[in-house]
C-alpha cells in the first residue's frame, strides 16, 4: 500500500511537472539557403534541444525558417511574419538580416543575431559587455579582416588581393571605406569581386596576385572546389573566412579555429537555455573569443608554389597529402625499375666493360688476320767507300719492300680467341650482377623514400595532436583542473615534436637526392612517389598478396623454398659468370698441357725494289750491265715458317699448374656462391613471412593504440589522469603508426630481396612469363609428390 502511494505521488509531481514544461518555438531568418546549409541547420537544432534539456520542449517549425535571398525588403518582411505568428525565439543570421534586426529601435519578441558581426565594421558597439536592450543580443565574434589580410602577406607577401564579397553586400557594408583603410594599413591594393555565383569569380581573376574570400559563406562544395582550382590553375594564393573544411576542399588557408563553429553553436545553446531559465537577453554576454588558428591546404599551398616557413609549424595545422603536385615526375616501382636500367650511370659504366671484352675477342681474332708492311729507306754511303763498291753501294740510293705475314694455325691464338670469349660472356654476366643489385637499390631507395614520406605525415599529425593536448591543458589550467606545469611541459613536447617534424621533412627531401641520383636526374629535380598498396595498383596484378599466403603455409613454405631455390641457382648470373671462367681456364690448362706440342704454321711474303741511285758507286760494271737490270732493282721473296715448342724453361708446366689452382679456386667461389644463395633465398622467405605477419598485428596494435589515445585524452580532459599518462598514451600511437605505416613497405622490401637474390623481378617480366614462373613451381610440387 506504501510503494503504491509513492509511485502515485511520483506520478503526480511527473504529471505537474510535464504541465508546467514549456514549448518554445524558435524560428530563424537567414539570407541564403543551400542543401549544404541542411547538416548545419540540423546541428544546431540537436544541439540547442540536448544544452535546454528537460527545462523546455523546443520546436522548430519549418514555417519559420525564412529565407530573404539578400533582398533587404524580403529580410523585413520575414521579420514581421515571426513578430506575427508563434514563434516565442527569434534567432538571425546574415548579414541583410544584420541590417533589419540593428535598425529596431525595440524588439517585441526574444531577439538573438548571431554569425554576422565583424568587428572591422558594423553599427553595435563591440565594446559593451552585453546588449543592453530588452529582448535583444548578439554573438560577436573575434574574426577581423584586417587580422585575416595580414597573416595573407605574411605568406604570400601580395601587392594586390582580390576580394570576393556577395553583391548583395555592394550597398549594404560600407566595404570600400572599410578595405580602403586596411589595405593602405597593411601597403597594399585591392581589387574588389562582386559575385552571384561561382563563374562571377573564377572570370575575375586578372591584376591580383592572391584572392580574400570575405564572402561566399553560401558556396556549395561543388562551387568551392570549382573556384579552389581556378585560384590554383591562375597560381592566385587563397585566404578564406569561413571553415577549414573550405581547406580541406581546395582553398589555400584560413585563419581560425576548425572548432570555432562548434563553439559558436555552443553559445548560441547556452544564450537559448539562460534566457528560458530567466536570465533576460539583454545581460547576456555578447563576445565570442576564437583562437586564431592557422590552417594551410599543404597541396594547395604546394601547387602554387608558397613555400611553408618552419616558423609557422608550431602555430600552424594542415590538412591534405604530402603530395607534390608540381613535381616534374612521379614514380611508382615499375617507373624507377625501367628509368634506372635505362640511365643509371653505375650501369652505364658497367657495360662499358663488356664492350672493352669485345675488344679483347677482336684483338685475339686478329691474330689471324694478315699483316701487311710497306718499307721505304733513303741511304747515303761514304762516297769513297760508294766508288769502290763496283756498284753495288752507290752513294744516293732510295729502296722500298713490302712484306705480307699470315698465320696459319697457332695453338695459343685459337686458345686465347677461346678464352677472351668465355671472360666476355662472364663479363656480361657480371653486369647481370651490376643490373639486379641496381635495380634492387634503387626499389630500395623508392621504399625508403616512401618511408621517408609517411614518417613525415604521421609527424605532422602527432604535432596537431599535441596541439589540441596543448588546449586541453590550457583549458584544464584555467578551469583548476591542473597546474600550469602542464602547459609548460606541452610546450615543450610542442618544441620536440616541431623539430622531428623538421627533420622528417628534411630526411624526405634527403631521399628524393638519393632517388634521383639513381635515376640520373638532376639531384634537384622535384619528383615524387606514388603509395605503395599491396591490394592495388602494380602489386594486385602480381599477386604479392598470394606469395605471402604460399609462404604463411608451412605444407607449400618449405617446397616453395626449394623450388626458389633451384630458380635461383638457375637464374643467379653470379654463378653463370663463374662458369665462364671456369671453361677459361680449363683451356688454358689444355694450351699449357698437350696442346702446347701443336705446331705453330706462318706465311711470309716480301717484295722489294730499288727506287734510284746516284752519286759515285751509282754506275754499273760492265759484267752487271751485263745481268737483267730489273732483276737486280726488284725481287721478291715467299717463306713458310713451322716451329714446335720443345722446352720453355718448365714455362709451360708452370702456367698449367697455375692454371690448375685457378680452377680449384673457381670451383670452391662456386659452391660457395650456391651456398649463399640457398641461405639468402631460405632467409629472405623467413623475413617476408616475419613481415607478413607484422601487417595484421601492426594494424590492430594501431587501433588499439588509437583507442587508449581517446581514452586517455578524455580522461585528462576530466582530470583523471596525468600529462605523464597522457604523453605516454600519445607516444604510443606515434610508434603504432609508424610501425603499421611501415610494415607494408617492409614487407615489400623484403619481397625485392628475394627477387634479387631469385634473380627475377616479377614487374620486369610479362603476365605470360610470370604465369610460366606459377607453372613450374605446379610442376616442381608434383614431383616432390
Amino acid at each position: 500500500m506504501k510503494k503504491l502511494f509513492l509511485f502515485l505521488m511520483f506520478l503526480s509531481i511527473s504529471i505537474l511537472h510535464a504541465q508546467k514544461k514549456k514549448n518554445y518555438n524558435i524560428g530563424i531568418l537567414i539570407d541564403n539557403y543551400t542543401v549544404e546549409l541542411d547538416p548545419l541547420l540540423q546541428q544546431l537544432k540537436t544541439q540547442v534541444r540536448a544544452v535546454v534539456g528537460e527545462d523546455a520542449t523546443i520546436s522548430f517549425p519549418k514555417s519559420s525558417l525564412l529565407v530573404n535571398n539578400y533582398n533587404l525588403q524580403k529580410a523585413k518582411e520575414n521579420y514581421q511574419q515571426l513578430i506575427s505568428n508563434t514563434t516565442d525565439i527569434i534567432l538571425a543570421f546574415g548579414v541583410v538580416n544584420s541590417e533589419v534586426i540593428e535598425a529596431q529601435t525595440s524588439y517585441q519578441k526574444p531577439t538573438i543575431l548571431f554569425g554576422a558581426v565583424n568587428r572591422d565594421f558594423n553599427d553595435i558597439d563591440i565594446t559593451k559587455a552585453t546588449s543592453g536592450k530588452h529582448n535583444f543580443t548578439y554573438l560577436i565574434n573575434s574574426q577581423s579582416y584586417l587580422e585575416d589580410l595580414k597573416k595573407l602577406q605574411e605568406l604570400t607577401n601580395f601587392k594586390k588581393v582580390g576580394i570576393v564579397i556577395e553583391e548583395p553586400f555592394i550597398n549594404i557594408l560600407p566595404l570600400k571605406e572599410t578595405f580602403d583603410k586596411e589595405l593602405k594599413e597593411i601597403g597594399s591594393t585591392y581589387k574588389l569581386i562582386p559575385f552571384k555565383n561561382a563563374s562571377d569569380i573564377t572570370s575575375n581573376l586578372d591584376e591580383i596576385d592572391a584572392v580574400y574570400l570575405a564572402g561566399g559563406f553560401f558556396l556549395t562544395d561543388n562551387q568551392t572546389e570549382q573556384i579552389a582550382q581556378a585560384f590554383i590553375d591562375k597560381k592566385l594564393p587563397s585566404f578564406t573566412t569561413h571553415s577549414v573544411g573550405d581547406v580541406e576542399l581546395g582553398i589555400m588557408a584560413i585563419n581560425q579555429s576548425d572548432n570555432s563553429f562548434d563553439q559558436f553553436l555552443r553559445r548560441v545553446s547556452l544564450t537559448i537555455e539562460s534566457y528560458i531559465n530567466g536570465t533576460p537577453l539583454s545581460q547576456m554576454p555578447v563576445y565570442i573569443e576564437y583562437s586564431p588558428r592557422l590552417t594551410i591546404n599543404y597541396n594547395t599551398a604546394n601547387a602554387i608554389g608558397v613555400p611553408i616557413k618552419y616558423s609557422l609549424l608550431n602555430s600552424t595545422d594542415f590538412v591534405g597529402e604530402m603530395k607534390d603536385v608540381n613535381a616534374q615526375k612521379t614514380y611508382n616501382l615499375l617507373s624507377v625499375m625501367e628509368q634506372v636500367l635505362g640511365k643509371n650511370l653505375t650501369l652505364q659504366s658497367s657495360k662499358k666493360n663488356i664492350d672493352i671484352s669485345q675488344q679483347n675477342v677482336k684483338t685475339a681474332k686478329s691474330n689471324y688476320l694478315p699483316s701487311l708492311t710497306a718499307t721505304g729507306t733513303g741511304t747515303y754511303v761514304d762516297p769513297k767507300l760508294a766508288e769502290v763498291s763496283n756498284g753495288q753501294n752507290p752513294e744516293f740510293s732510295t729502296s722500298g719492300n713490302v712484306t705480307l705475314q699470315q698465320t696459319v694455325f697457332s695453338p695459343s691464338a685459337n686458345a686465347n680467341i677461346t678464352i677472351q670469349e668465355n671472360l666476355k660472356k662472364a663479363q656480361e654476366e657480371s653486369y647481370n650482377i651490376d643490373e639486379l643489385n641496381t635495380v634492387f637499390n634503387a626499389s630500395n631507395a623508392y621504399f625508403n623514400t616512401l618511408i621517408l614520406k609517411t614518417n613525415a605525415q604521421i609527424r605532422i599529425q602527432n604535432l596537431d595532436l599535441t596541439k589540441k593536448n596543448l588546449e586541453i591543458a590550457k583549458e584544464n589550467f584555467e578551469a583548476g583542473q591542473s597546474g600550469k606545469s602542464d602547459v609548460l611541459r606541452f610546450r615543450s613536447e610542442l618544441a620536440q615534436n616541431t623539430q622531428a617534424m623538421v627533420q622528417a621533412i628534411n630526411q624526405l627531401e634527403q631521399g628524393f637526392i638519393g632517388l634521383n641520383q639513381f635515376l640520373n636526374n638532376p639531384v634537384e629535380t622535384r619528383i615524387d612517389v606514388d603509395d605503395a598498396e599491396l591490394d592495388k595498383g602494380l602489386y594486385k596484378d602480381y599477386n604479392y598478396e598470394q606469395f605471402s599466403k604460399i609462404l604463411d603455409n608451412p605444407t607449400t613454405r618449405e617446397p616453395f623454398i626449394a623450388f626458389l631455390v633451384e630458380e635461383a641457382k638457375k637464374n643467379a648470373p653470379e654463378l653463370k659468370s663463374l662458369d665462364y671462367n671456369l671453361k677459361a681456364t680449363e683451356r688454358n690448362i689444355k694450351l699449357s698441357g698437350s696442346n702446347r706440342f701443336l705446331p705453330t704454321v706462318a706465311l711470309q711474303g716480301q717484295y722489294n725494289r730499288t727506287f734510284s741511285r746516284h752519286g759515285k758507286g751509282s754506275s754499273l760494271s760492265a759484267q752487271q750491265q751485263q745481268a737483267d737490270f730489273a732483276l737486280l732493282n726488284s725481287n721478291y721473296n715467299v717463306g713458310l715458317n713451322l716451329s714446335i715448342p720443345i722446352f720453355n724453361r718448365n714455362q709451360n708446366n708452370i702456367n698449367k699448374q697455375t692454371a690448375m689452382i685457378q680452377k680449384d679456386q673457381i670451383e670452391i667461389n662456386r659452391a660457395n656462391s650456391e651456398l649463399n644463395i640457398a641461405a639468402n633465398v631460405r632467409n629472405g622467405v623467413l623475413n617476408l613471412v616475419n613481415e607478413a605477419s607484422n601487417i595484421e598485428l601492426s594494424k590492430v596494435s594501431e587501433q588499439t593504440a588509437k583507442e587508449s589515445l581517446e581514452l586517455t585524452q578524455t580522461s585528462y580532459q576530466e582530470g583523471a589522469v596525468n600529462f605523464v599518462q597522457l604523453i605516454d598514451a600519445q607516444n604510443n600511437y606515434l610508434n603504432a603508426q609508424l610501425s603499421r605505416a611501415n610494415a607494408v613497405y617492409n614487407f615489400l622490401i623484403n619481397a625485392i630481396q628475394l627477387e634479387r637474390n631469385i634473380g627475377y623481378f616479377f614487374l620486369l617480366h610479362s603476365p605470360e612469363e610470370n604465369e610460366d614462373f606459377t607453372q613450374r613451381f605446379q610442376e616442381f610440387l608434383l614431383k616432390r609428390k
